[in-house]
């Protein structure tokens, strides 16, 4: 009865609360909330947020935003399987996928500020012997008012989220097969990629895709660290206005909440007519065969890329660790004069209590999402009946609705609804906010290795003489060991990483490193910002660590299940 239950319960977790925190932020938008004194419908909101100065800007850059960053971040991870499929360096950065992707966004974006900052490590390593500078040059890098250095910390965390959901469809397409085809036909390998791989795969990561647009189109935690502040971001500006000591201003927010959802609406718009073009362009391309032309340079930029992207974002969490224990560091000194631990000895006090809560959250919502998952996908392999059961929440996309609908736009109506229902800002709001992002990466790490678990295991343990339940225990469980672990060590990752939820859920009284991070981003002190960032890009690693390390250490005598190598 539960097993059966499961895929309702995830339909309802993942569609009710949006659809309700929707309703409760457009009600507000036009005037609407009794409790606040709004008692008839009004365009009062509206008006006085068009009133706002420079929120154009802000709009304009929320939608370069999504479409730079997707557009860049589907570009590089593209060519580079092109380029690199098949050889060492694909073999490498298959390998760095995870920890890349279980770096936090903040963390990310500390780490692109510290290197690309004006006295930053970019800066000293060049200075002065290429630059000339003997004090930082006055440059406006981050926070630049175009937005292009949040771009950049963006694209940085997007390319091995693509990556990973593009190496998770390509076993459906045997790319191997379909290059070696169009290799026979005197095509060279990248260019054969690019016209029979890539218009393929497209369709199977489109919904992935549209994810990055509408997290970088609504972005918070890295806008705020790397995003314009005169004027800020869209979704900057309304939780400013939320977080507003005048209550009658979150009309204003509701309203921009209501213009983020358009914002998104328009960038994902945009976006689906450009596939339009490009596929029209693409087709031409194709059909004029081109077996050679410009293979080199691609293969070249293809690589080029992904490396660049990968030492950026390791080398700026070097830069948080070397900030971290830096004494006193003149520009443009290299490195500093001295390395000293008072920074870590006066944080850790501060530390404990968030990152107990960033544990518990974390730990909670991910267990749970791994019991949804599981009673889920058993349920389905019990019925043999996916497309009406587990399958179901894929092929309707329900997965991505949390992440394809902006966090700013719903979460805010979702705390109008529990103020209205008394509810207290505290740790289990705090985890059922992180439940709603966690579950669908849980479920989309752990379905395709479940689906594919071979049927004849169970079989086997059914005829001698074992019930369902004892086999689902004893035989299936046990063989999905690798691939359940790294499942929990992506919601962990995914939970430790958010910073709207928690703020908007937990109205500033649940601490978690995430938040206390992002709000040392105000004060510029570089050595107490890299404690905590670089406590945040840890905390992740911890459960990659045990998701690869337990596995050969159980089955120590049985390398098959121990997972992927």
């Amino acid at each position: 009865m539960i097993l059966r239950l499961a895929p309702a319960l995830i339909v309802t977790l993942l569609v009710g609360p949006i659809l309700a925190g929707l309703a409760m932020a457009i009600l507000p938008a036009f005037g609407y909330l009794p409790a606040l004194g709004g008692d008839a419908f009004s365009l009062a909101p509206w008006r006085q947020l068009f009133a706002q100065p420079g929120l154009w800007r802000s709009v304009a850059i929320s939608l370069a935003s999504g479409l730079v960053t997707t557009a860049v971040s589907l570009v590089v991870v593209l060519l580079f399987q092109a380029a690199a499929t098949g050889s060492r360096l694909d073999h490498w950065i298959r390998r760095l996928v995870s920890p890349l992707l279980s770096i936090p966004h903040a963390a990310a974006a500390f780490g692109l500020a510290f290197l690309i900052a004006p006295s930053g490590l970019m800066a000293r390593l060049v200075s002065p012997g290429l630059t000339g500078w003997e004090r930082p040059p006055d440059l406006l890098i981050v926070q630049d008012p175009w937005g292009l250095s949040l771009m950049a910390g963006l694209i940085i965390k997007e390319i091995p989220f693509l990556l990973l959901m593009s190496l998770a469809a390509l076993p459906q397409l045997d790319p191997q097969r379909r290059v070696a085809i169009a290799h026979s036909l005197g095509y060279r390998p990248t260019i054969a990629w690019l016209k029979v791989v890539a218009p393929v795969l497209y369709p199977l990561i489109r919904l992935p895709v549209y994810a990055v647009i509408a997290y970088a189109t609504s972005v918070v935690d890295v806008a705020l660290i790397l995003g314009p502040t005169l004027p800020p971001t869209l979704s900057v500006s309304i939780l400013t206005w939320f977080n507003d000591p005048d209550l009658s201003r979150r009309f204003m927010a509701s309203a921009g909440a209501v213009l983020q959802l358009g914002v998104t609406a328009s960038a994902l718009a945009t976006w689906w007519c450009l596939e339009r073009l490009v596929a029209r362009l693409g087709r031409g391309w194709i059909n004029r065969g081109g077996r050679q032309a410009g293979e080199q340079p691609l293969r070249l930029v293809g690589k080029g890329l992904i490396l660049f992207a990968a030492l950026t974002a390791f080398v700026g969490i070097g830069s948080l660790a070397l900030n971290s224990v830096a004494g006193f560091w003149r520009f443009p000194d290299a490195l500093p004069q001295g390395f000293t631990a008072t920074h870590w000895l006066r944080a850790v006090p501060a530390l404990s209590g968030p990152v107990t809560s960033t544990a518990i959250i974390a730990a909670a919502s991910t267990l749970i999402a791994v019991v949804l998952t599981l009673a889920a996908l058993e349920n389905e392999q019990r019925t043999g009946h996916p497309p009406a059961q587990g399958r179901l929440l894929s092929a309707l996309g329900l997965l991505y609705l949390p992440l394809i609908v902006p966090q700013i736009a719903f979460l805010f109506g979702l705390v109008v609804v529990m103020e209205s229902l008394g509810t207290r800002p505290q740790h289990g709001l705090v985890i059922f906010g992180h439940l709603l992002f966690v579950l669908p990466y849980v479920f989309l790490s752990l379905s395709e290795a479940y689906r594919r678990f071979d049927p004849r295991w169970s079989r086997l343990a059914l005829t001698l003489g074992a019930s369902r339940n004892a086999t689902f225990w004893r035989v299936r469980l046990p063989m999905l060991t690798a691939p359940l672990l790294t499942a929990m060590a992506v919601g962990l990752a995914v939970s430790i990483g958010q910073y709207l939820p928690t703020q908007l859920l937990g109205a500033g009284r649940v601490s978690t490193v995430t938040t206390e991070a992002v709000a040392l981003a105000a004060g510029g002190n570089r050595r107490v910002i890299g404690v905590w960032a670089l406590v945040q890009a840890c905390l992740p690693l911890v459960g990659f660590t045990i998701a690869i390390g337990l596995p050969r250490l159980i089955w120590s005598q049985r390398r098959g299940m121990r997972g992927a190598p």
